[in-house]
């Protein structure tokens, strides 16, 4: 099975939502669309499931174009962050619903809710009714209506969104593995970098109706072909600084530099460059001993549990570290940081990656 976009484009209310997209997707594959707010990727899925019909271009489903096909002719599932059960309905019943709407043999209806069941850990609910289970077993409950319709395409809109965190803990964990099973092509939504990256698979990352990368999601993660991408696929964003190269040096202010004559800013022309880091490579203290250094003004902080977010004004640029430990540091004092040189992305002025991160090519 293969779903493939060819141009696909969507505008609302004269506001693009979809610029013209290309993307092909294959049987057996998780693929997160990871973005931000707004960023299209509600949009795309609407494309995708025959919700919304695009502007330009083709959707073609197993080599058949499907452009005009209504959304009830594709074989599409689709669960939204705001799920949806039949609150009169048991469990097993939702989990049916499908199935008997296809007019399917009560045998096969009820192999496929009990293995689908068992697969989301329901088997000990199936006479309950929705709200007589926990908010993650109402998920569950949705999820397992949508994996048992048997769909070539399984739409997931952040489905994770409205749980507590150890509900989403255990089913970030739990989701991989239940689809590995169910050969379809699944398309998960977020927001959150974290999620791609325990998820898996391939990872589309988007911005302003645009994907700006595509592939597995480690490479994305650690290659990001552009800036957006750097930007996208890390939380908080990451952070960028203006450098100079002349000669084999790559100048930072601040009387910084590293050399360009080997490793990965090797054969960099002459000029300007932005050099970009997440915050998590941000440091408090000396730990490589090729580390730049940094002073700036620390603005905020903010203590998440066990790590602190420390943003600090460095000459006009706000920056923004993510540090372990609950930090106990004077706002509006002088704060000396530290950036390992391998952790370093250049881009040039345009947003273009040309070297990544020496970390991300190691073997």
């Amino acid at each position: 099975m293969s779903l493939i976009l060819e141009g696909v484009s969507k505008v609302m209310n004269g506001q693009t939502h979809i610029h013209p997209t290309d993307l092909t997707l294959q049987s057996g594959t998780m693929n997160v669309l990871l973005g931000p707010t707004s960023s299209g990727k509600t949009s795309l899925m609407r494309l995708m499931a025959g919700l919304d019909f695009p502007d330009t271009g083709k959707v073609i489903w197993n080599g058949t174009d499907v452009t005009g096909m209504r959304v009830q002719d594709r074989g599409v599932a689709m669960v939204y962050q705001q799920f949806i059960n039949y609150p009169s309905m048991t469990v097993y019943d939702n989990i049916a619903s499908p199935m008997r709407l296809l007019k399917q043999s009560a045998d096969q209806i009820d192999k496929a809710v009990r293995k689908t069941a068992d697969l989301m850990q329901l088997s000990p609910y199936l006479d309950r009714k929705p709200l007589e289970l926990s908010g993650g077993q109402q998920q569950r409950c949705a999820l397992a209506r949508a994996l048992v319709k048997d769909a070539g395409l399984v739409l997931l809109d952040e489905p994770l969104a409205n749980l507590d965190y150890k509900l989403r803990e255990e089913l970030r964990a739990e989701i991989p593995k239940i689809f590995e099973e169910a050969g379809s092509i699944f398309v998960y939504a977020t927001t959150e970098p974290e999620e791609a990256l325990l998820l898996g698979g391939n990872t589309a990352t988007i911005w302003e109706g645009r994907i700006t990368q595509f592939d597995k999601t480690p490479i994305v993660y650690r290659q990001p072909v552009n800036a957006k991408t750097a930007r996208v696929f890390s939380d908080p964003p990451m952070n960028f600084i203006k450098v100079q190269k002349t000669g084999s040096d790559l100048d930072f202010g601040d009387g910084q530099s590293l050399t360009t004559a080997s490793g990965a800013f090797a054969g960099l022309a002459d000029g300007s460059y932005i050099a970009g880091f997440r915050p998590n490579h941000l440091k408090l203290e000396k730990e490589a001993a090729n580390a730049l250094s940094f002073t700036g003004k620390l603005m905020v902080t903010e203590i998440t549990g066990s790590e602190t977010f420390v943003h600090i004004d460095h000459h006009g640029e706000n920056w923004v570290g993510l540090v372990h430990g609950v930090k106990n540091l004077a706002i509006g004092a002088d704060l000396n940081v530290y950036l390992d040189q391998s952790h370093v992305y250049i881009f040039a002025q345009d947003g273009t990656s040309v070297a990544p991160a020496s970390y991300s090519t190691a073997a």
